[in-house]
């Protein structure tokens, strides 16, 4: 694993607003790394296939009864994240790695009790344990907790439980615990400052399917959800921060950066979140444009229902459409390139290619209500895995069991300012390069602009 990014360079990329004018309110940066790595902007044929597990595993729905979640429980319908960071919790701090999920609500780390816990993985070559009672901070929650939804009769000496769900099969279960959140505060001086927040989360005292695979786990998770129920909505609660997050993802390195906070410059233009009742951030596509033409598809294909609908996901590595929207969107895309023979490989529609893509394939437009758009360029969606190979990295989303959903993943995502503002229910973003040098290196980072009123 590479080495972590010291904070202390991550702010060389970004310039903030003076906290002082904002109250108790300052900014907060977090540098992230990719689970999936890339050399040198290329995918080698192995990692081409676990992009496409990875989102199989998230995607695919498991219904979770509600007679299954005990008090303070968690139902998370989709699987785990992409990308990771470090946090400190509990009194002295401890570090802690958790993935950044913008697809699921509930905040965990593994507890020192856990049963049937890795104690190493791929990522990480050791596993952090949550000890409560090595941190003077820590209170374990009970049952009678307003943060815990008790169901009567309750004894004032039970535990508050809480079980979450992944779709790949991934269950942790443990109990609610309340400590110390260590982060750092940005200034306009661009410099930080150490401070922390109580805030309540899972320690996981046992771990089954996908959570025991010691290739893919980490010391918790982190849900940035559409809830109420996220650490970004108690800090918020707590006057710490305002409903806001960001992020601006390296898709040539694979590492990025994560904000917690408004941002003021760049200005970003916004699209409404659907309401629904799911935790995902759900918008209403309008059209595509393959070479500023229109795709022409049915008119109620964009629509947004209980079955459909167009998700922002960062946790997804691809792009999954409906099979007619792939079907007319590949015929564009290749138009000018009767030549090309295409072949599958991990579902994926690949061939060989001579001369920059760049040059020679289109740009595609997604337009979203509010007149916001989304350019994806060849360079974002021709995913290179060896010399001159070139995979298309839009899929069809009905082979792969989603069949009405539209998924904007990572791959077009990446390189912009991406704001979740929870307060206005709205996305938005623009484009920018986040981190012009590999993740872990600590040079190069170009600025995203101005923040304030963050974690």
């Amino acid at each position: 694993m590479a080495a972590p990014l010291l904070l202390s360079t991550i702010i060389l990329a970004l310039v903030v607003v003076a906290s002082s004018t904002h109250g108790t309110m300052a900014n907060g940066v977090f540098q992230v790394c990719r689970k999936f790595h890339i050399v040198d902007g290329v995918y080698k044929g192995s990692d081409i296939g676990a992009l496409q597990t990875h989102d199989e595993n998230r995607h695919h729905r498991r219904n979770l009864m509600a007679a299954e979640l005990p008090l303070g429980g968690f139902n998370i319908p989709y699987g785990t994240g992409l990308y990771y960071t470090d946090i400190g919790i509990g009194t002295p701090a401890v570090k802690y790695y958790v993935q950044l999920d913008t697809g699921s609500k509930a905040f965990w780390v593994n507890g020192i009790s856990c049963k049937q816990c890795p104690h190493e993985s791929d990522i990480l070559r050791k596993l952090t344990f949550y000890d409560p009672r090595s941190s003077v901070s820590s209170k374990e929650m009970k049952c009678d907790d307003t943060i815990c939804t008790s169901r009567p009769p309750c004894n004032m000496t039970l535990r508050c439980p809480y079980i979450t769900g992944y779709a790949d099969g991934g269950l942790t279960m443990g109990i609610l615990f309340t400590d110390l959140l260590h982060y750092h505060q940005l200034y306009g001086n661009g410099q930080t400052q150490p401070t922390s927040t109580s805030v309540t989360f899972g320690c996981g005292l046992q771990q089954s399917g996908s959570l025991n695979n010691s290739a893919v786990v980490i010391d918790g998770i982190i849900g940035f959800g559409n809830s109420n129920q996220t650490v970004l909505s108690q800090l918020a609660a707590a006057g710490k921060t305002k409903k806001i997050f960001s992020h601006c993802l390296d898709s040539t390195n694979g590492g990025g950066i994560f904000a917690i906070g408004e941002v003021v410059e760049p200005k970003v233009k916004t699209t409404p979140i659907v309401k629904n009742n799911e935790v995902y951030h759900l918008v209403n596509l309008k059209s595509i444009d393959v070479a500023s033409t229109t795709l022409q598809l049915p008119a109620n294909i964009f629509g947004t229902t209980k079955t459909k609908g167009t998700i922002i996901d960062s946790g997804s590595t691809l792009v999954y459409l409906p099979e007619i929207i792939y079907s007319e969107l590949i015929l564009a895309v290749f138009a000018k390139h009767p030549d090309i023979n295409m072949g599958a490989m991990y579902n994926f529609q690949c061939f060989h290619f001579l001369g920059s893509v760049d040059d020679k394939f289109p740009k595609i437009t997604f337009h979203f209500e509010n007149d916001l758009t989304l350019d994806v360029y060849p360079y974002d969606y021709l995913l290179e895995y060896e010399g001159n190979q070139y995979c298309f990295g839009f899929q069809d989303a009905g082979i792969h069991g989603y069949k009405d959903m539209i998924i904007l993943g990572d791959m077009v995502i990446s390189n912009k300012v991406v704001v979740y503002d929870m307060e206005k229910q709205a996305i938005g973003w623009t484009e920018h390069n986040s981190v012009e040098e590999a993740c872990g290196r600590s040079e190069g980072l170009s600025p995203i602009g101005r923040m304030h009123g963050g974690l």
